[in-house]
């Protein structure tokens, strides 16, 4: 980690105490206590193993994406990757850092930079599709729930299915008309070069060239590979699955009865897609108001409620946190990416 990330995990740790603070003045000592001790722990910890097998679901994905370029990827080395993500996801703006993040995480592992930068935009193609599914599902099931509770949030909700649903198209647009989106690019830039140096604007464009290319070499391969396709696009749907229905167990564990698992799993990928919206790394402070304003309807004890929040932020945000920086500290397996370089070292041997 550079000092940079060290400095802004300090403050978002200190937020997350902030906001605790503040959260527990509206409530006595006493009552918290109290819900505490009649917690259910035994949902709370279905809760965190849900959330563990979402990490595990992504590490299977790391694993057999990594199949096809290496004879032998570790589980360790599987498992560090989504765990590292998380914390980098944790730590910056819109969770731009969890990208950056795997792929260093696969070099460390010795993973070619070249294939693992390819198995990376495999994975988030079939990753931003899912999360659109969920969102579409989200949209017919609960947005309904949403407006009536607080319109300012629904809007949020419509602005975000729109970013993801425009990665999407920009995506798709790269796979079917390549040399279409090349150009569109090329003439988005010309605006540009009023305001910006022209050299810089080169710059750029190379770059973006670059990363065209290689998602679309890597997309003609996905296309290719239908089963995989389909493999892995499974595999991250029940990863999120597994995310999503968190809610849903800590409100078990507070005792509340007649909950719907439907109900709160689409509340819970609406408040999703609404903290993706918020610049600042973890969605600090908007994650929390969204999840008191829309689970308010569920939990009328205003104790009940904060803890509620709290155990949420502490399973779906903090323990990706924890655990990704002690997967920072576990030094990985050195394997080698190239199956042929493997077979002819056991030729050699």
């Amino acid at each position: 980690m550079t000092r940079k990330n060290k400095i802004v995990l300090l403050l978002m740790l200190l937020i997350g105490v902030l906001i605790m603070y503040f959260s527990l003045q509206s409530i006595s000592l006493k009552s918290l206590i109290s819900d505490l001790i009649k917690l259910k722990w035994g949902w709370l910890v279905v809760a965190l193993i849900s959330m563990i097998c979402s990490f595990m679901m992504e590490a299977v994905v790391v694993k057999i994406l990594l199949h096809r370029e290496t004879m032998n990827f570790p589980w360790l080395n599987a498992i560090r990757v989504p765990l590292i993500e998380q914390l980098f996801n944790g730590i910056t703006p819109f969770s731009s850092g969890g990208q950056p993040a795997q792929l260093f995480a696969l070099v460390q592992s010795g993973v070619d930079a070249g294939r693992a930068t390819s198995i990376l935009l495999m994975k988030f193609v079939v990753y931003q599709s899912m999360i659109v599914i969920n969102f579409i599902f989200a949209l017919f099931v609960g947005f309904h729930y949403v407006a009536d509770k607080m319109h300012a949030l629904s809007l949020l909700f419509l602005f975000g299915l729109l970013i993801h649903f425009g990665v999407i198209i920009g995506l798709l647009l790269v796979m079917y008309w390549y040399s279409f989106t090349k150009k569109m690019v090329r003439i988005s830039f010309y605006p540009v070069k009023w305001f910006v140096k022209k050299e810089r604007v080169a710059k750029w464009e190379l770059v973006i060239d670059e990363k065209i290319e290689n998602f679309y070499q890597e997309s003609m391969r996905l296309k290719g590979d239908f089963k995989l396709l389909l493999k892995i696009g499974g595999l991250t749907l029940i990863q999120l699955v597994f995310y999503y229905i968190v809610p849903y167990f800590i409100l078990l564990a507070l005792g509340q009865k007649n909950v719907s698992l439907i109900l709160v799993t689409t509340l819970h990928i609406l408040i999703v897609m609404i903290i993706s919206l918020f610049p600042i790394p973890g969605g600090s402070g908007g994650a929390e108001y969204s999840f008191l304003t829309i689970f308010s309807s569920f939990i009328s004890n205003s104790s009940k409620l904060i803890l509620a929040m709290l155990l949420w932020r502490l399973l779906t945000y903090y323990l990706g946190v924890i655990l990704g920086l002690i997967a920072l500290l576990i030094s990985p397996r050195n394997v080698n990416s190239n199956k042929s370089q493997i077979k002819v070292n056991k030729k050699v041997s």
